[in-house]
């Protein structure tokens, strides 16, 4: 191929050179033919005289070298031969009709020559026609006239001159030429890169298995990957479709509104991540992906359009739920013998004939069946509807008497560990909440504090309000938590490191009911903390409730 390329870029060059000179030479030939046609027509004895009718002779005899002879690279030295040849034709055709002025034709050879052998065909031109000029004005013998005079002095001058224009034009020429197809060979090779970097990168695309749609800043699609249009194709879409025909939101039954779904969303510019969307219709087949907007911009900084990314996450979704309903279903079926068991330790515990050994044991059997139902009711409430599972029944309530309740109540605990519990509240606040509910965060905020307190550490519980909503922070002086232990801290099932490495027991779905309850309130409960410097949990509740 390297070879065929080789030969075909010296056919092109040998094309051009044959054209070139054949190109100069016919200029002066035309020239110097419209000249003899004229000397023929003014007087017709012009072909009489041998150094006209030997000058017309040798122009033609060059235009068919110069037409005829295959000139390549190897034998194009040769064809300076070629204006020179002209030139003496011209001084010729002069001095058989000198009162034609044919000298001033020899512009033609010697632009030819400046053009196309630079510095040395400039000064060769102008050199050689001037001495031509004279010896054969010197051969001749005659006496010259004043005009004559003029004319050799001011057409070598004038030739010289012309001659270093084309000269220093053609230099410029030349270097702009070489400029030009140095940056065009850039141009190209930049051309061939992005070319192939853009197959690359539309071959890695097409192979992964998400779906990628990508779009320019006027928000036409520049890029639709195959795992998209397989997906499409899956559920009926034409295939100059860019979207799903149906789009469901989470709990799979609620439609998105046409300007809410992901992709009308991104091409307005908006960024989101891990919003799922569900495709084909309830009852048939469904798959769920998690999409994805990210905003592209240019090499100035602004927006230049985005990527949309749709990632099948149907097997995830399906084990969460068939995990949830599994638990569900467990929690449900244990809770009825456990709350047997319990009624009847109690009335074992509540027997006056029972002696003391046997106490002991029945009430340590009763502590940890209370556990495992408080484990089993945890698991239930976070593994089934919330909407069912936690019910809320707001009232207006003193939340100060709500904490003081949970100091109270947690106070043994923290004496056990020399753990020191403080309230700052100015006053009373009231808030309209459920107070059960309410009361089972703060317990629950306020036990962990305690529980992953140092000894001789301090809680404190901080009420702060405002005119719309109250914040309640329990700030404790406990081992704290590293970043990676905050990010997960409120997901199910998530206990840290340094909980499973202690002797404090728990499901690690507490955090997750609290903050579950919070938000439901229509709230939110919030966590700074600092390894060796102890954490705060914060919720913010509006102080009326929100319908």
């Amino acid at each position: 191929m390297a070879e065929a390329s080789s030969r075909s870029d010296r056919a092109r060059q040998r094309d051009r050179l044959v054209r070139s000179i054949a190109q100069s030479q016919l200029l002066t030939s035309a020239a110097l033919l419209l000249l003899a046609i004229f000397a023929v027509a003014i007087a017709s004895s012009s072909l009489t005289r041998p150094l006209f009718f030997g000058g017309i002779a040798i122009v033609f005899i060059v235009t068919g070298l110069a037409v005829l002879v295959p000139w390549t690279v190897d034998n194009k030295h040769w064809a300076i031969s070629l204006p020179i040849l002209d030139i003496v034709a011209i001084v010729a055709i002069r001095q058989g009709v000198p009162e034609l002025g044919a000298g001033l034709f020899l512009v033609f050879p010697v632009i030819w020559m400046a053009r196309n052998y630079r510095l040395f065909g400039a000064i060769v031109s102008v050199a050689l026609s001037t001495l031509l000029l004279w010896l054969a004005i010197l051969w001749g013998g005659d006496p010259l006239a004043a005009a004559e005079i003029a004319e050799l002095v001011l057409l070598p001058v004038t030739l010289a001159f012309i001659s270093a224009s084309i000269y220093s034009t053609t230099r410029r020429t030349t270097s702009q030429r070489v400029l030009l197809r140095s940056q065009a060979t850039l141009t190209e090779a930049a051309f061939a890169r992005a070319r192939s970097q853009e197959r690359s990168l539309e071959e890695i695309l097409n192979a992964v298995e998400f779906g990628v749609l990508a779009f320019n800043a006027e928000g036409q699609v520049t890029l639709v990957n195959d795992a998209h249009r397989r997906s499409l194709a899956q559920f009926g879409a034409p295939r100059s479709a860019l979207v799903h025909p149906s789009a469901y939101q989470f709990d799979r039954i609620t439609p998105y509104p046409e300007a809410t779904r992901p992709f009308e969303r991104a091409i307005r510019g908006q960024a989101f991540e891990d919003l799922t969307l569900w495709v084909g219709e309830p009852g048939q087949e469904r798959v769920a992906f998690s999409v994805t907007s990210r905003g592209l911009t240019d090499s100035h900084g602004d927006a230049d359009g985005g990527v949309l990314v749709l990632r099948d996450v149907t097997a995830e979704l399906d084990a969460i739920q068939a995990r949830d309903d599994l638990v569900a279903s467990v929690s449900h079926e244990l809770r009825t013998p456990l709350t047997s068991i319990l009624g009847y330790l109690e009335l074992a515990l509540d027997d006056p004939k029972i002696s003391p050994d046997t106490y002991r044991m029945v009430d340590v059997a009763h502590r940890n069946s209370e556990r495992l139902l408080t484990l089993v009711t945890d698991l239930l409430l976070a593994a089934s509807d919330a909407e069912k599972t936690l019910p809320l029944t707001f009232e207006p309530f003193e939340l100060s008497k709500i904490v003081q309740y949970a100091i109270d109540d947690q106070a043994t605990a923290a004496e056990k560990v020399s753990v020191s519990l403080r309230v700052d509240i100015d006053g009373p606040v009231l808030i309209t909440a459920d107070p059960l509910r309410i009361r089972q965060v703060i317990d629950n905020l306020l036990s962990n504090a305690i529980k992953y307190n140092r000894p001789g550490g301090s809680v404190t519980i901080r009420v702060e309000t405002n005119p719309t909503s109250i914040k309640l922070s329990v700030v404790d002086t406990g081992v704290g938590l590293t970043p990676d232990e905050q990010s997960h801290i409120f997901d199910k099932f998530y206990r840290t490191d340094s909980a499973r490495q202690s002797d404090v027991e728990g499901s690690g779905l507490g955090m997750s009911i609290t903050r579950e309850i919070i938000r439901r309130h229509g709230g939110d409960l919030t966590l700074e903390s600092e390894m060796g410097v102890g954490s705060t949990f914060s919720m913010t509740l509006p102080t009326t409730r929100r319908s």
